[in-house]
């Protein structure tokens, strides 16, 4: 049985939330939560409600059981790029690319 949550369009880069998702990836939910809560970097943050959510929907939706949870699979996705400019020396511009995600957590039971 598994459980999944995504938020779209998340304003963090794909690059940045992959690397706080390498170490989350298997773990059970508990410790996968624990870390996330005292990781500084703001994907962390974003993960963390995502697992959230993917927990409440086992719970809610599959009548799994809570504790022996493990995070299966964490997908981060590029989504749209917001294109910017900042003004710059001599009436030039470059481009700003402020990046967003996708990120979906699957929770599945007992594969450790």
């Amino acid at each position: 049985m598994e459980s999944k949550a995504t938020a779209k369009f998340v304003r963090v880069s794909p690059r940045k939330t992959r690397l706080v998702a390498r170490n989350v990836k298997g773990m059970p939910v508990e410790a996968a939560m624990n870390l996330l809560r005292f990781t500084p970097n703001k994907p962390a943050g974003v993960i963390l409600g995502v697992v959230r959510s993917a927990l409440a929907n086992a719970e809610h939706n599959a009548s799994m059981d809570v504790d022996a949870l493990v995070v299966k699979e964490i997908l981060v996705n590029e989504g749209p790029t917001w294109k910017r400019f900042m003004p710059r020396a001599q009436g030039r511009a470059t481009n700003i690319h402020k990046r967003t995600s996708h990120i979906t957590v699957i929770l599945a039971e007992g594969q450790e």
